[in-house]
């Protein structure tokens, strides 16, 4: 693999990026990984080499660049009420659709930029947790460019927020999956039924589907909620989606 962490200029500043792909016959399509609140860790690394290992230039940004270069968090983040998780809520609860919709457009700009990290042409983006609607306001901002946008456990996929991607299912060209924890606070199934119903009237390509008797955060393997047999669909469902869309 080829490993490099590269600073993708933006509106905002410079956005630290860790960028992995094989090391023989490139380039490949580009997919775009937004992280979860808990942010850039080594964990997240090895489920960006995953993908890249099938045969992607994977693209893993830090969006909290804008709080400080190299802003990242202790294990206590994942602790309520620590130092940790008070300094990372901050800093997430800042974090607004708009400015990353400006910092995905930056980095399709690098991918045109640069063909010898990627292939031109169709990319896919997937998020987790926080990024879920940022992954799919991405598909429905860049619908020419996004062939495939999928949304782990996305948090308040439908909301107030400027953008919340319920509003513009119909703006998806490109194929959508939705996966949802069967048990999630912030995501309940209320709510994943709500944009069941608007996803159907979009036409929205795609489906969502409930991972029944888990919760969120399933598929990450450091926590103490993973679940190995839903983290395994969920690879299954990613690289399913990425192989019919990116060529």
């Amino acid at each position: 693999m080829i490993e490099e962490i590269i600073d993708i200029a933006t509106d905002d500043g410079a956005m630290e990026t860790f960028i992995c792909r094989p090391e023989r016959n490139g380039p490949y399509p580009a997919v775009l990984m937004l992280m979860d609140a808990p942010g850039i860790r080594e964990e997240l690394y090895e489920m960006a080499r995953r993908v890249a290992t099938t045969g992607y230039c994977v693209l893993l940004p830090n969006l909290y660049y804008r709080a400080g270069r190299d802003t990242k968090f202790g294990p206590d983040v994942l602790t309520k009420e620590s130092a940790e998780w008070t300094r990372m809520r901050e800093i997430r609860t800042a974090l607004m659709i708009p400015p990353v919709m400006d910092d995905v457009r930056a980095m399709i700009s690098f991918v045109d930029d640069r063909p010898e990290f990627a292939r031109p042409g169709p990319l896919g983006v997937h998020g987790y947790c926080m990024s879920g609607p940022f992954a799919l306001a991405a598909a429905a901002r860049y619908p020419d460019r996004i062939a495939a946008a999928a949304s782990f456990y996305g948090t308040w996929i439908v909301s107030d927020a400027e953008e919340s991607p319920h509003l513009n299912l119909a703006k998806i060209k490109g194929e959508a999956y939705i996966s949802c924890a069967e048990i999630d606070d912030l995501a309940p199934l209320p709510m994943v039924a709500e944009l069941q119903t608007l996803f159907d009237a979009a036409g929205t390509r795609g489906e969502i589907e409930i991972h029944p008797g888990v919760h969120h955060g399933f598929a990450f393997p450091q926590r103490s909620i993973y679940d190995k047999p839903a983290a395994e669909r969920h690879w299954e469902r990613l690289l399913d989606l990425y192989r019919r869309n990116l060529t």
